[in-house]
């Protein structure tokens, strides 16, 4: 039977305030939206976003970033008055003779002036490696140390003459440099810059000043009048110019030198080489085998430190484990004694439910900061802040599990005359358990990122050697490692939690 019209209006008339209508519910959504504009309005000027974001120095973040991905090799070319010198840093990822096919040189019959200390510290210099000359080189040392021949005993060599020392020998005179789309051409006074059509002039005056003969383009810059010109030349890197040095700064995408470093017998041979050496070439080093010594290498790596960080994620591991089992293991029995259900004593239930408040509410970085104090750096700190934060969590889960449980379970035991341990046993731990190890495997992934980070402020474990590799500002390739480690470990422990739970409360894995 229908409702016509007439039964519609004495239905409104009898029941006004049911059919009465609501104009905030009916402007509720519109209200929300513009409450929502307003607070993001004010969030925005309280943080001052604008004035942050056009402060931001986002080529810095962007070197940053491509340094995670790409190294740099760093020739530094010295201009002399009448030749050129190129160096390379000590440490070089490409050893410490490199011949690279970007940098061409061209050398002529020069003669150089030294100063009275220059010549006198190239001698000295000399001196030190006359063992290394090259064959055919007289040796004019007497037999009886490093004295000269004519030198009498006891005596010392005569001083060296106060002025200066001329030496006639090839030097490199001209220097040609690729570094991106850019190319530089480099003779001693003047550097020649070529790069997307534009060429740019610089006077170099050792000692003095830099002169730009052109206007710079928009890639130079030259903060001071004659002082360091900059190149930017995006991912393939800079150039520094001063006035008696052309420093270099060449990025290539990659890892260098990731498995074996500069001082490794395997070290610039091709991963086939490498194979054949280890399985059947001849042994290297006669106490240990090819595989042996090649891991050894590759865990002994100086630039990557493959062993000790290995160590350190260990620790992070170890540390999230042992911290997160040990305060499941206390937090389970205090639960019984702070759920109101199970323990019939407010001064009881009071005093561990505020004592859980108190370890949770202290974050675990103070805690790392207060244990780091009390038993120092190391592993041990970390475990205990991880310890006494998840104790109060768990507590406080436990404790509001145990609260809600069906009674009807422990009142069927304690009908047939179980005492109170049973009736916990029987009628409760077999509905919450399954919770307990769901909570305490999630906790334990989640805190194997927390350990992580407090690790940074010496609570041990990997957090310390990634921060150590932050600080040098230029590890950044390092930290990418670190990072990329710590990701694959997060993604199988997330995955083994996940299928632990779905196990333990049956539920299918997602």
């Amino acid at each position: 039977m229908g409702v016509n019209a007439a039964d519609v209006a004495i239905i409104q008339n009898r029941y006004p305030d049911v059919f009465k209508a609501n104009p905030f519910k009916r402007f509720a959504p519109l209200i929300a939206l513009v409450a929502l504009i307003g607070y993001g309005v004010y969030v925005w000027s309280f943080f001052s976003i604008n004035e942050t974001v056009a402060k931001a120095n986002w080529e810095i973040a962007g070197n940053y970033l491509a340094d995670w991905v790409a190294y740099e090799v760093r020739p530094d070319i010295e201009v002399k008055a009448n030749y050129l010198e190129i160096g390379f840093p000590r440490f070089s990822p490409l050893g410490s003779d490199p011949q690279v096919p970007w940098i061409s040189t061209e050398t002529a019959r020069v003669t150089k002036v030294f100063a009275a200390e220059e010549a006198t510290s190239s001698a000295q210099q000399k001196s030190a490696s006359s063992s290394l000359m090259a064959p055919g080189t007289e040796n004019t040392k007497s037999p009886s140390g490093f004295m000269a021949p004519t030198a009498p005993v006891g005596q010392a060599e005569p001083a060296a003459s106060a002025g200066p020392t001329t030496v006639t020998e090839n030097a490199i005179v001209q220097a040609e440099v690729d570094i991106g789309d850019a190319h530089l051409s480099i003779v001693p006074g003047l550097v020649t810059i070529l790069r997307q059509g534009q060429i740019l002039h610089l006077t170099l005056r050792p000692g003095e000043s830099v002169t730009a003969r052109d206007p710079l383009p928009e890639w130079a810059i030259q903060k001071n009048t004659g002082g360091k010109v900059t190149l930017k030349l995006g991912f393939a890197g800079r150039v520094e110019i001063v006035d008696d040095t052309v420093k270099v700064r060449h990025r290539f995408l990659g890892w260098e030198n990731f498995l074996f470093d500069t001082r490794s017998p395997f070290w610039g041979k091709p991963l086939g080489e490498v194979a054949s050496l280890i399985i059947s070439g001849p042994q290297i080093e006669p106490d240990m085998s090819n595989f042996a010594l090649a891991y050894n290498n590759i865990a002994n790596n100086a630039e990557w430190q493959h062993g000790d960080v290995w160590i350190k994620l260990l620790q992070t591991i170890v540390m999230a484990f042992v911290g997160t089992l040990f305060a499941s293991l206390l937090a389970f029995p205090l639960a019984f004694v702070a759920a109101r259900n199970i323990t019939r004593n407010k001064l009881a239930n009071q005093v561990l439910k505020r004592m859980f408040d108190f370890l949770r509410s202290v974050d675990m970085l103070i805690w790392a900061l207060v244990f780091t104090r009390t038993f120092g750096p190391g592993p041990l700190a970390g475990i205990s802040a991880i310890f006494f934060t998840d104790t109060g969590t768990f507590g406080k889960l436990y404790s509001e599990t145990l609260e809600n449980i069906d009674d009807k379970q422990r009142e069927g035991i304690k009908s047939v005359g179980a005492n109170t341990v049973l009736v916990q046993r029987f009628g409760v731990v077999p509905q919450v358990l399954p919770v307990f190890l769901s909570q305490s495997l999630y906790f334990w992934e989640s805190n194997t990122r927390s350990a992580t980070i407090i690790g940074a402020v010496g609570a041990g474990g990997i957090g310390l050697k990634l921060w150590e590799a932050m600080r040098t500002n230029s590890d950044w390739e390092n930290v990418a490692y670190m990072v990329v480690l710590i990701l694959i470990v997060v993604f199988v422990f997330d995955n083994i939690s996940n299928f632990l739970r779905s196990k333990l409360i049956g539920k299918p894995q997602h």
